[in-house]
């Protein structure tokens, strides 16, 4: 994964004080400059890892990120529906270098499927623009609760301006905005380790906007301490503290 996937969450739910488990979705050809493969889970494997985790532990939280084929996807649905725990959704769609994640076919499932099922879903903005096709953030964002979503964290980590302004928008009150200072460099798995430590925090106990404000606050800090390793992109430095 290269500092990105499962290893950024492992990291980011670590130094919450979680303990992560995860189950692989897919694994992937990358580095930090480009992604040039994807390796889906057979299905059936991926279902018994899941059961497994279950009946074996008291899962409180759960963060779902790429998925990898639409087989995937319907056994995650199949095997949460009736699981009651938050689930964070990151929608991770394609990578900053340009290598899609997602069909259409995954869009229209996860959308249908696995929104309804879903705490708090985290587009960056033009995730949102793409799932919900529309260009409006705040449209988007109803559009992705109409499907189900309880609530959706809007980034605009891909947009060009001296701040980045990220919008949580939730069905009982009005959207808030959070502003932080952009920080110079590109970073490989910014989303994942945001996702992750909002499921880590929502698992600690914390309400959602809580977990949404110290999510954001931890991941832009682990931003600023990032590391350049690669010839690529900026690692997260989730052990900053």
């Amino acid at each position: 994964m290269a500092g990105a996937g499962i290893q950024a969450d492992i990291e980011s739910i670590s130094s919450a004080g979680c303990h992560a488990t995860t189950v692989i979705t897919s694994l992937t050809t990358q580095n930090t400059n480009k992604v040039v493969d994807i390796l889906p889970q057979d299905p059936e494997p991926f279902r018994n890892q899941i059961r497994l985790i279950l009946e074996d532990m008291d899962i409180v939280a759960c963060k779902i990120g790429m998925i990898g084929n639409i087989n995937l996807l319907e056994v995650i649905v199949n095997e949460l529906a009736e699981i009651n725990f938050p689930i964070v959704l990151d929608p991770v769609i394609s990578a900053t270098t340009g290598m899609k994640f997602t069909d259409d076919d995954i869009c229209k499932k996860l959308l249908t499927s696995l929104l309804p099922l879903s705490t708090l879903i985290t587009p960056n903005s033009s995730e949102a623009k793409i799932l919900a096709k529309k260009d409006d953030l705040s449209a988007a964002a109803n559009i992705l609760m109409g499907y189900g979503a309880e609530s959706v964290l809007i980034t605009d980590t891909h947009d060009d301006s001296n701040e980045v302004i990220n919008s949580l928008y939730t069905k009982q009150d009005s959207s808030i905005e959070y502003h932080w200072e952009r920080l110079p460099d590109t970073f490989h798995g910014s989303g994942c380790t945001l996702s992750s430590r909002i499921a880590a925090l929502l698992a600690l106990g914390n309400d959602l906007k809580k977990s949404v404000e110290k999510a954001q606050e931890y991941t832009w800090l682990s931003l600023k301490h990032g590391m350049k390793l690669g010839r690529g992109q900026a690692q997260p430095n989730r052990f900053y503290e």
